[in-house]
């Protein structure tokens, strides 16, 4: 129970409704316990007619009165029945939102590198499936635990009290209910685990197949898909029927206990008639209202107790990921104001989860309003470089400084807010273009958006769609092309009119020419705008006031595009070749 000590911050926060629904819940179960005195009360009026003690109008007024009260009490006890849910039940979900808030918020203080070493599966799975499992024990658990004990503690003394033979006997099947229920429960909720996890494995399976589904047909993928597929479904369905099997005994175990139970009751009692130990056959009619009532709260123990086993690892998965520590911490509360200077500082770089060196001992200053071309070969630390400096990762060795303050120092969320990053894989949301861009600025004009993608030349792309900006993006932004993915997020960028701007790659998928048309709207967009550019064709390089070349992690050249150019190196030669082949 540990680990659900976590929830404790959340019951003291509704103490007031938990408190006010277990008032309800005792009242609820203690009206229930009107019914089986009061069916005694009434089977002895008739005993009493029978044997003459009593008139008929006598037995009449008795009759009409206990059923008045039973059918009040039931009543009642159903209203407050309905209250008690209406109670612990919402306090149940109130604590599920809060908990999924608490762990989606920190999810999203979490590095990057937490997202590289876990799967969006399992993350999904710890804020739907494992917070739902917890919310079972905040809610459920606790109405039928506090349901249990008031009937347990209420009917249990009355029943000796009345008759302590027979409530000797008649209890005897209910323990060995209660443990039966809680193996069978065991058993249920270990082949559920399993179902559950297999059915994971077949969503991510069709779920790959349908992303990859251009790929399939590609090379006629599909029979082998299919028959991939059907492996997966038929031992699907073998682990179901492992589950149904054990679902199988849960009630007729129950009836068959609860029979017993009854048996009991009418034996045992009858002797007892018989030998003149009772002298009411109310009393066996009591008896069975009681086992009746007794019954589903034993049962409900095993379950209970399998509820609880099941939160407390679902909330030791929860807290696993909420002890997580950010690497990146924002220590400092006060804004920050940026205005773009960049200054590196013999920086070295290490991605802990592969431990390549992506950067060795690199030094460059940045003024603030400079364009700034980085060339290099694939893997040569360029995205690094990006990324370092939007402090998604803090550096292995050396500093970062911005606007001669090191980045450590500095408001991450000031920081973020001022840099204006187009990552060279465009991610767009399933949602319009225009909110697509309006990530940049959610409070942008329909002008605003429209200048933005005008100058990231989209524009004209935009109006072609027959709903134009309210186009609806498939997942991932597959309904556009890789060219117009990447513009679209070169205007999100230009729309946040941030203080530095970061290109990665971003233009790529898209033609020499349009790409010329983009360079001179950036150009004259990011004016007085640190920009970095990464690129690997030199004319994206050719207007920026200066060119850094990369190889191996290592600033291998630096200066403007003539000076470079002028010298013998990677960049003279690339130049030459991209010049080549643009006039071939």
């Amino acid at each position: 129970m540990k680990e659900l000590k976590h929830l404790n911050k959340y019951f003291k926060k509704y103490w007031k409704k938990l408190v006010l629904g277990l008032f309800i819940t005792m009242v609820a179960r203690i009206l229930q316990l009107v019914m089986p005195s009061y069916v005694k009360e009434s089977i002895e009026v008739i005993e009493d007619f029978t044997a003459s003690e009593i008139t008929e109008s006598v037995a009449r007024g008795f009759l009409f009165e206990y059923i008045l009260i039973i059918v009040g009490a039931a009543l009642l006890s159903g209203v407050f029945t309905f209250l008690m849910r209406q109670t612990i039940i919402n306090v149940s979900r109130y604590i599920e939102f809060d908990l999924k808030n608490e762990v989606f918020d920190h999810y999203q203080l979490l590095s990057l590198n937490f997202y590289k070493k876990n799967r969006t599966g399992d993350l999904m799975n710890r804020i739907s499936e494992d917070v739902s499992q917890v919310r079972m024990y905040a809610g459920p658990a606790l109405m039928y635990g506090i349901n249990t004990a008031t009937l347990f503690i209420c009917i249990i003394p009355i029943m000796f009290m009345t008759a302590p033979k027979l409530a000797a006997y008649t209890l005897i099947p209910l323990p060995i209910l209660s443990v039966l229920i809680y193996k069978i429960s065991k058993v249920i909720h270990q082949r559920s685990t399993v179902v559950q996890e297999y059915l994971s494995t077949l969503s991510t399976f069709t779920q790959e197949v349908f992303s990859g589904v251009s790929v399939i047909k590609a090379y006629a993928l599909e029979p082998q898909i299919n028959k991939d597929l059907s492996v997966l479904a038929v031992e699907g369905k073998n682990k179901s029927m492992d589950l149904a099997r054990v679902n199988a005994w849960f009630f007729p175990l129950m009836v068959l206990l609860i029979g017993v139970s009854n048996i009991l009751v009418i034996y045992i009692g009858g002797r007892q008639i018989l030998n003149g130990e009772i002298d009411s056959v109310g009393v066996i009619a009591e008896f069975i209202i009681y086992v009746n009532m007794l019954t589903w709260p034993v049962a409900i123990i095993g379950w209970l107790t399998s509820i609880i086993q099941r939160a407390e690892a679902s909330q030791k998965r929860i807290n696993e990921f909420l002890q997580e520590q950010p690497e990146i911490r924002n220590d400092i509360l006060e804004e920050t104001e940026i205005t773009g200077k960049i200054e590196f500082r013999n920086v070295s770089f290490t991605y802990e989860d592969t431990e390549i060196t992506a950067l060795k001992n690199i030094s460059f200053t940045i003024n603030d309003g400079e364009t700034v071309a980085i060339l290099g070969k694939t893997g040569s630390g360029k995205s690094t470089i990006l990324d370092l400096i939007a402090r998604l990762y803090d550096v292995s060795g050396g500093e970062i400084l911005i606007d001669n303050v090191p980045i450590k120092k500095l408001n991450v969320e000031s920081l973020r807010t001022s840099v204006g990053a187009v990552p060279q894989d465009a991610f767009l949301f399933s949602d319009s273009i225009e909110n697509n861009i309006k990530f940049g600025k959610y409070n942008a004009s329909e002008a605003e958006v429209v200048q933005a993608a005008k100058n990231a030349a989209v524009h004209d792309n935009i109006e072609g769609f027959s709903k134009g900006y309210q186009t609806v993006l498939g997942e991932r932004g597959i309904t556009l092309s890789g060219g117009q993915k990447q513009r679209v997020s070169i205007a999100r960028a230009l729309l946040k009119d941030p203080e530095i701007y970061l290109f990665d790659d971003c233009l790529s998928a898209v033609d020499t020419e349009t790409e010329e048309e983009i360079l001179n709207n950036l150009k004259k967009a990011s004016k007085n705008k640190t920009t970095l550019i990464v690129s690997h064709r030199v004319s994206s390089a050719k207007n920026a006031d200066k060119v850094l070349v990369l190889e191996d992690g290592r600033l291998l050249q630096e200066g403007s595009h003539e000076e470079l150019n002028s010298q013998n190196g990677y960049y003279k030669e690339l130049y030459a070749t991209q010049l080549s082949e643009k006039e071939n």
